[in-house]
């Protein structure tokens, strides 16, 4: 999945949604079906986290608002002179197309709007633009095209804020700058305010184009700018520096009211026809690398090219693959592959390829032979799964009826000793998962647990067990075509299309219970459900609450926690390599959870964890895991998957889909956040024989009993 980073859902929306978080699109972050693909929530948006490409509107709490400049917003009609018959610019429309689907995967309401710069121009990216400077427009998107086009209107006398730009140390009354942007709704209403708040720095699908190796600065496009006469100045140039509204910009008068400025014209153009169009552009860097139509040797050589230099982990001991070592592996097999004319070959390369990476967000979200693959290489099965115990034992949690460990007498509670004449630990441990890779050890051995069972039909093997009362036996068991088993050992999540991303209700115990499925949906409606649901337990005096992020596989933050907390909550750093430098720089300003407008209270608070909730889901449980005297319950941590993927979304030849991370986050010493680790629990439920052959969910029932001493 597809994870965005947090970012305000206008101003910055869409660049990085990418979670920002999405971990996402493997199979190991996301349910994998043996019967069709694997779930894609785009993937990546393509998250930081997280998060889909990178468009990321993702936490979008409001803080308090920061001063006005003292600058004044305008008060009268365009003067000075004027051409007799002169027409005033009245309308601005543009088409523009997308190649990555994240404003459809988290937006239903869409417009455009023409956006007050002055964030941009002063350089201060804490600044929020007024409601008054928002001047909002139609937008009609075509999702099987993926293009759209928009149409906005233009006031007589726009309420930007003033700039003088022109760097004569005389104060002059200024202009107003804007860009047009596209301007998704992501709560409350179509303006941007309270917790919904947009920064003067459009990026994505805006009207501007931006240098993303350089702090976003604007390098082309066009702006709209708005003079109240005819004595004012602006740019004719980038000046030596190649950055916009700097001290070494040439300048050059602009004409009284609505002007376009081309910045891709020597000197910048300017044109107040009554109607202009605008295109508006998806940075480079969140377009889908798209190979599809390059031969498989050159498709895989221009993507391994690319992770080369840009994989986020690139430099990391431990997380850094052997480029060479890969190339010398896989190269050959698709110079095969394709002299074969064989796609379901080419399909094995690439999966094997992603498997080589000790990353959960590195995998593969659409191959129409990835079906194929699996029913090929683990179909069979031997009809039962286990889990192993924290005292290193494994005991049989699930037997097929009439299945090969049923027939051989197998039962429920069975303790297994030996495999294929292998110690259990040992067997488990040489176990090659056909999905993953995975970032944590842990999330590795769950995973070969579940494919210890695996394997392809007709396989034979000598397995050891003892049912409960009884003495060891061992017993030959063939693998037969049989899926039940390896369901049965996936999380338990709700397959229902209709079902929502957010679930509450109130538990026996009088605690209030909130369930987050999935940060992968339309987010005003994740962000009202989750409110909705604390509105409610608070005005029902519901005193105690938990929170479940166990099966979120991730998408876009949102700092739920925001609701919950009146300080902020300092999150990481996301760096992305740089063509400049060659090295891995900071981009932006490091994350934090908001604190929301609304705020509510609760006496005592629980979250609940696993290694199923991955990516942007860490990033909102990392957020809940600050809150002050929460206690954090589970078996697992959460599953250690968290980077930024919106830039490394790939499409190869035979319809494969794949996603590689490009941003990775760190803290402050320069250590990987949460990447590794996860969110820990602070209060364990110990995996024994109980509380694996438990019909009960006794990590909720700890939870409830901590909660209710």
């Amino acid at each position: 999945m597809v994870q965005i980073s947090s970012m305000s859902a206008r101003g910055r929306a869409a660049r990085r949604f990418a979670a920002l978080a999405l971990a996402a699109v493997t199979l190991a972050a996301c349910s994998f079906s043996p019967f069709g693909q694997a779930e894609s929530p785009t993937s990546g948006i393509p998250t930081q986290g997280g998060a889909p490409a990178s468009a990321t509107p993702a936490a979008t709490q409001a803080t308090e608002q920061p001063a006005a400049p003292t600058a004044a917003l305008s008060s009268q009609k365009p003067s000075g002179e004027r051409p007799a018959g002169a027409q005033q610019l009245t309308e601005l429309t543009g088409k523009f197309t997308y190649t990555n689907d994240i404003i459809t995967t988290y937006y239903v309401e869409h417009a455009a709007a023409l956006v007050d710069m002055y964030g941009f121009v002063q350089r201060d990216k804490e600044w929020e633009a007024p409601v008054d400077s928002q001047i909002l427009g139609f937008m009609k998107l075509d999702e099987k095209s993926k293009s759209g086009e928009y149409r906005i209107q233009l006031p007589e006398l726009p309420r930007a804020q003033f700039v003088d730009v022109n760097h004569d140390g005389k104060q002059d009354a200024g202009v107003q700058v804007f860009s047009t942007t596209y301007w998704p709704n992501l709560v409350a209403g179509p303006y941007s305010e309270g917790d919904d708040p947009s920064f003067g720095w459009p990026n994505y699908l805006a009207s501007t184009v931006i240098d993303t190796e350089n702090e976003d600065e604007v390098i082309g496009g066009k702006l709209v700018v708005w003079a109240p006469d005819n004595k004012q100045q602006f740019p004719t140039g980038f000046g030596p520096d190649g950055k916009l509204f700097t001290a070494d910009d040439p300048v050059g008068p602009v004409p009284a009211g609505y002007s376009v400025i081309d910045l891709d014209k020597q000197p910048f153009a300017i044109s107040q026809d009554p109607q202009q169009d605008l295109k508006l552009y998806e940075p480079n860097d969140v377009a889908i690398k798209d190979f599809t139509k390059l031969s498989y040797s050159e498709a895989f050589k221009q993507m391994v090219d690319k992770l080369r230099k840009e994989y986020a982990f690139n430099g990391v001991e431990g997380k850094a693959p052997d480029w060479d070592a890969l190339d010398r592996e896989f190269t050959p097999r698709v110079a095969e592959a394709e002299s074969n004319r064989d796609a379901e070959a080419f399909s094995a390369a690439i999966h094997d390829f992603t498997l080589r990476f000790h990353d959960g967000h590195v995998g593969i979200s659409e191959d129409p032979n990835i079906s194929a693959l699996f029913r090929r290489e683990a179909g069979g099965g031997y009809g039962f799964i286990g889990r192993e115990l924290d005292d290193g034992r494994f005991v049989v949690t699930y037997v097929l009826k009439n299945g090969p460990a049923a027939q051989a007498g197998m039962t429920v509670g069975a303790e297994i000793t030996a495999f294929g004449d292998k110690p259990i630990k040992q067997a488990i441990g040489e176990v090659k998962p056909f999905e993953g890779p995975f970032s944590t050890d842990f999330g590795l051995r769950t995973a070969q647990t579940r494919y210890l069972s695996r394997a392809p039909v007709g396989t034979a093997t000598n397995v050891t067990f003892a049912n409960p009362g009884k003495p060891a036996t061992t017993a030959r068991l063939t693998a037969v075509q049989e899926f039940e088993s390896y369901l049965q050992a996936l999380p338990s999540r709700n397959e229902d299309p209709t079902a929502l991303p957010v679930e509450a209700r109130t538990l026996e115990s009088g605690v209030g219970y909130i369930k987050v499925n999935s940060n992968y949906d339309d987010l005003g409606l994740i962000m009202r459900l989750f409110q909705r649901a604390l509105k409610t337990f608070e005005s029902n005096k519901v005193t105690s609450l938990i929170v479940d992020e166990r099966i979120n596989p991730g998408g876009a933050p949102l700092g739920l926690a925001g609701f919950l907390t009146g300080k902020e909550i300092p999150l990481g750093q996301t760096e992305y390599y740089s063509e400049k430098t060659g090295k891995f720089e900071p981009e932006g300003r490091p994350d934090k959870v908001r604190p929301y407008q609304e705020q509510f209270h609760f006496d005592k608070l629980a979250l609940l964890v696993d290694q199923n909730c991955t990516s942007a889901c860490e990033i909102e449980s990392y957020g809940f895991s600050k809150l002050p005297s929460i206690i954090v319950v589970g078996q697992y941590p959460t599953g250690g998957v968290e980077a930024e993927v919106a830039r490394g979304q790939f499409e190869l030849p035979e319809g494969i889909k794949l996603q590689f991370p490009t941003g990775r986050i760190v803290q402050p010493d320069g250590s990987l956040f949460l990447e590794g680790q996860g969110v820990q629990p602070t209060v364990r439920v110990p995996i024994d024989e109980k509380s694996v052959l438990s019909s009960d969910d006794v990590v909720l029932k700890t939870a409830v009993e901590e909660l209710t001493k």
